[in-house]
C-alpha cells in the first residue's frame, strides 16, 4: 500500500469509536503495529510530530500522545549516569553484554508493572488518549519491539497503543529495518 493511503488508513483508524474505545476484533485490547518502509521514516516523523497533542475522536476529546522510546531510554540512562559506561562496556565486553545491561536497567526482565517503558507511559498518559510509540528502529537491537510489546499488553489496557514500526509486520512476526527478523508477536492488530 502506498504510504500516502496507510497513512490516511491510521488517521481513520483513530477516529472510530471501536479503536478509541480500545477494543478490537473479538474485544482484544487494542495494540497495533503501523509497520512501514524504513526509508519512509523521515515523513513518519514529519506525520507523528505533527499528531503528537492534537485530539481525534467525534469529540475531539482523545489526546494523541507520542512516546519515542529510543529519546526516553538516552535520557533515563544519561540521569543513571550509565552512558559513558555503555560506551565502554560496549567496547570492552561486546554488544550482548551491553544489551543485557540495558535490559536490566530498563527492567525487561522484571514483572511488566516495574518495567521502565510502561511506567514512563503509564504515568504520563491520560484516560483519554491514543499512544504512539516511536523510536523503535533506532533502539535495535539494544531493545526489540516483541519485548515491549509483550511487557506492555500485559498491564497497559486502558487505551489502545499504535507502534510504528520501521519494517514489516504479517501479523506473526516483526523484521526490524527489513533485515532482521526480530521475533514472534501474533496480539497485535495490523494497521
Amino acid at each position: 500500500m502506498p504510504l500516502k493511503e496507510h497513512i490516511e488508513k491510521l488517521s481513520q483508524t483513530m477516529e472510530e469509536e471501536d479503536f478509541l474505545s480500545n477494543h478490537g476484533l473479538g474485544n482484544e485490547v487494542g495494540y497495533y503495529i503501523f509497520d512501514y518502509d524504513p526509508k519512509d521514516e523521515l515523513r513518519i516523523r514529519d506525520y507523528v510530530k505533527n499528531l503528537n497533542g492534537s485530539y481525534v475522536g467525534e469529540k475531539t476529546n482523545y489526546e494523541v500522545k507520542v512516546f519515542n522510546l529510543y529519546q526516553l531510554m538516552l535520557e533515563y540512562l544519561d540521569k543513571r549516569g550509565f552512558t559513558e559506561k555503555a560506551i565502554k562496556m560496549e567496547e570492552k565486553r561486546g554488544m550482548q553484554k551491553l544489551i543485557e545491561s540495558i535490559g536490566r536497567l530498563l527492567k525487561m526482565d522484571q514483572a511488566e508493572e516495574s518495567n521502565f517503558f510502561f511506567e514512563y507511559v503509564n504515568n504520563h498518559t491520560p484516560e483519554k488518549a491514543v499512544v504512539l510509540l516511536t523510536g523503535i528502529g533506532e533502539m535495535y537491537p539494544l531493545v526489540r519491539a516483541h519485548s515491549i510489546l509483550n511487557k506492555m499488553h500485559q498491564v497497559f489496557d486502558r487505551v489502545p497503543v499504535v507502534m510504528m514500526y520501521p519494517g514489516e509486520y504479517d501479523k506473526l512476526s516483526l523484521t526490524i529495518l527489513n533485515t532482521n527478523k526480530d521475533d514472534n508477536y501474533y496480539r497485535a492488530f495490523r494497521i
